[in-house]
């Protein structure tokens, strides 16, 4: 998808429409009679993750009392849009989306982020860049993996709202490719458009890790963006070690949309990086203060991370964000300060 007026446009008239429809409900702080709005990603916003949704949902209506409501997501500005505005009350959302909200609107807050186990330092996912297969060997070097070949190639980022489809691996290549005289002044900014005289021939936006992946895997661009939480219910590892370079992925045979159009394809990992795991955030206005502590104290329980719908089992039928033996940690605005350096 790219990135030009017409959808731009097209995600205001939306943006629109969200506060229309969700005004009346959102702005009764504390109402008991008035539905806590839950919004999503595109990422999220599938029907293979619907149980999962309604999992989250059902704990904040045991724990607070009130009824809720989900708004799903073609672009990530309706989801930061909406809780910055207060037309949401939670959501679920990378560092980078979160701290754009933040910036629109202080009292947007994280509650809490997953980790691997009881401490934050494990609490990271990996931004990749990826290649299909058969072009491996154009960014290797010594054996090893590199992006010096990037430049110059069509290139699919996810949303520049993204933590690791665009924040995480824009500033990667500004950093590693500024050294050079030919890119000495160049910014983040100057990878969002493509062209004969631009760091990229060609930029697409996915809307999510799985378009952005889709748009490689399809022949649309030569390397994309994603992150591995964010597409592994599709792919699986068949050489490699997982999350390092040279590792090659192939869509499993039974994938959903968009990924049952290029089943069996395969891809390489050409570049690695650690990043800090999404928060869910909260808009403090229009949730009291009971409210938000009630809801901080069901999600960081132990019971919860063992519900089903949040964290099922290998043989489960549906898919969630999350697996087995990860947890809830509660989680401070501050904790996100290595990403917000990022964009300044």
């Amino acid at each position: 998808m790219k990135k030009n007026w017409t959808s731009f446009l097209a995600i205001l008239l939306i943006v629109f429409a969200i506060t229309g429809c969700t005004q009346t409900k959102s702005s009764s702080n504390g109402s008991s009679r008035s539905p806590i709005i839950l919004v999503w990603y595109p990422n999220e916003s599938g029907d293979d993750f619907r149980t999962t949704r309604e999992g989250f949902a059902e704990i904040i209506e045991q724990a607070t009392g009130r009824p809720t409501e989900h708004i799903l997501t073609t672009d990530y500005v309706i989801s930061i849009e909406a809780i910055s505005q207060g037309n949401a009350h939670f959501a679920l959302m990378g560092a980078e989306g979160y701290i754009q909200a933040n910036r629109r609107n202080p009292k947007v807050l994280p509650l809490f982020v997953n980790s691997n186990s009881n401490s934050l330092d494990e609490a990271v996912y990996y931004s990749w860049l990826t290649v299909n297969k058969e072009n491996k060997t154009e960014h290797q070097k010594a054996g090893s993996y590199v992006i010096d070949n990037i430049q110059g190639k069509r290139f699919s980022f996810v949303s520049a709202s993204s933590t690791s489809g665009f924040r995480v691996p824009s500033s990667s290549i500004v950093s590693y490719f500024s050294s050079q005289s030919q890119w000495s002044s160049l910014v983040a900014e100057d990878l969002i458009e493509g062209g004969s005289n631009r760091f990229f021939s060609e930029v697409l936006f996915g809307g999510s890790h799985q378009g952005a992946l889709f748009n490689l895997l399809n022949g649309s661009c030569d390397v994309a963006s994603v992150c591995d939480v964010c597409v592994s219910h599709y792919i699986e590892l068949v050489e490699g070690v997982h999350n390092t370079p040279g590792a090659v992925y192939r869509i499993k045979a039974d994938a959903e949309e968009p990924f049952d159009r290029v089943r069996g394809e395969e891809f390489v990992i050409i570049s690695s990086t650690p990043v800090l795991n999404a928060p869910f955030v909260i808009n403090t206005e229009v949730l009291t203060k009971e409210e938000q502590q009630k809801m901080l104290a069901a999600f960081i329980a132990e019971e919860t991370m063992d519900n089903e719908k949040i964290s099922p089992g290998k043989d489960a039928a549906h898919f969630s964000f999350y697996k087995k033996g990860e947890r809830f940690l509660p989680v401070t605005d501050d904790w996100f300060d290595p990403i917000r350096r990022l964009s300044q």
